[in-house]
């Protein structure tokens, strides 16, 4: 890795700030100023900025509780991103594990861990989704033995896997799914001849989201919950 890289790496330098640290003698190299940027730096250097060790952080797990607006994205020209809603240092190299759509709500999980992130959406591993559903009308007994027992989608043949229902009121639901089709939720209700007023996720595997959370705000997982999908 380029020295200046690394620095970026550990610090919330931009890789031109780091460039400048390194040309005005700030940054030491096992013991010795180093002034060139593209140095190439070894797994065990010793790299100091201003007297400071700096070590390369490990990989990240953050939850976010999404608001209604934002887009599940890295970039996007018309909406702000979820990852505008963190600090530049934090939210570096980090992609989300399973999207939520521009207008639903809840439970979002950031992180660096490519093979983490792929245990949460593969279809394969079977990480349950779990989803309050705002109805425009009442849910009926038949509607739900439906959805426990799987529906065929608009445009598709192949019957969704079985859901669980989880009644709260008349036209509030818990949904549990183990897929990611395209906006599933919403067609699953389509095909049992209701509709989605609001959608909001709550739990993804053993991971819910944090009540503390307020629309926008995030926080680090615990070693638990990284722990749970790790098991799954």
């Amino acid at each position: 890795m380029r020295l200046d890289q690394f620095i970026a790496n550990c610090t919330e330098l931009s890789r031109k700030e780091a460039k400048r640290a390194i040309g005005t003698g700030a940054v030491t190299v096992n013991g010795a100023v180093c002034r060139t940027a593209n140095r190439k730096i070894p797994e065990d250097a010793r790299v100091t900025l201003d007297g400071e060790p700096l070590i390369l952080p490990g990989e990240r797990y953050l939850m976010m509780n999404k608001p209604a607006g934002v887009v599940s994205a890295t970039t996007d020209s018309e909406h702000p991103t979820a990852l505008d809603l963190l600090p530049p240092g934090l939210s570096r190299d980090l992609h989300i594990a399973g999207r939520l759509d521009l207008d639903t709500t809840g439970l979002l999980l950031l992180t660096t861990d490519g093979q983490w992130s792929h245990r949460v959406t593969s279809p394969r591993t079977d990480c349950p989704k779990t989803y309050r559903v705002t109805l425009g009308e009442p849910l009926t007994d038949v509607a739900e033995q439906a959805l426990v027992t799987g529906v065929v989608l608009r445009n598709e043949e192949r019957e969704t896997r079985p859901a669980k229902v989880r009644r709260v009121n008349d036209t509030v639901i818990e949904l549990t799914i183990s897929e990611g089709r395209y906006h599933q939720v919403k067609r699953m209700l389509a095909a049992v001849g209701n509709h989605v007023k609001a959608l909001h996720r709550i739990r993804v595997g053993d991971i819910a989201l944090d009540p503390q959370l307020a629309p926008g705000e995030y926080r680090a997982l615990t070693g638990q919950e990284i722990a749970s999908v790790s098991q799954g």
